[in-house]
């Protein structure tokens, strides 16, 4: 029996779920959210919702804790939201938006522009004598974590001196330069 799979997940205050011919949709003060589920039963009993699988096959057994994890960041997600935090480390190294368009100047010849989607909202932090920091928050948590993914790409942090865009807390390993 998968662990994951088969812990129930309690629906907060506020929330509302409905479920119709393989979809579940979450219904919260943040946003709402749609899952599509094929192959496991789900149901609500007593303010919580229990997944079940039909059969022990290795197919039904994958997809058990798969979406009962993506149910349960479904809840957490319209009820508190998700926060993903950028930190520009290098000099130079800039951010700023206006509305959803995030303006990164990284150290290329020319600035890079990104218009993101609007269920993802943006924040920059700049302080002086501090690394510029991007805020990243949305009630979906894949979406968020793509878009995190996709800045820190364009300049992902440097073994030597750890120069880049990294997560906030992220710990990077680094490689002694040259010896003399």
């Amino acid at each position: 029996m998968s662990r994951i799979g088969k812990n129930p997940v309690s629906i907060p205050a506020g929330v509302t779920v409905d479920i119709k011919d393989g979809q579940v949709t979450v219904k919260g003060k943040l946003g709402e959210l749609t899952q599509t589920i094929d192959g496991i039963t789900v149901k609500e009993e007593e303010g919580r919702l229990v997944l079940e699988r039909p059969t022990e096959s290795k197919d039904h057994r994958a997809k058990h804790g798969l979406y009962r994890a993506l149910i349960n960041n479904m809840m957490e997600g319209v009820s508190k939201g998700f926060t993903k935090e950028l930190q520009l480390v290098g000099v130079g190294y800039r951010a700023s938006n206006q509305g959803q368009r995030l303006e990164l100047a990284l150290g290329f010849s020319h600035n890079i522009v990104i218009n993101l989607a609007p269920e993802v909202k943006v924040e920059t932090i700049s302080e002086k004598g501090k690394d510029p920091i991007i805020k990243l928050t949305s009630h979906d948590k894949q979406l968020v974590g793509q878009v995190a993914a996709k800045i820190r790409g364009f300049r992902k942090p440097e073994p030597y001196k750890g120069k880049g865009v990294k997560f906030v807390g992220e710990v990077l390993r680094r490689k002694a330069g040259k010896s003399a």
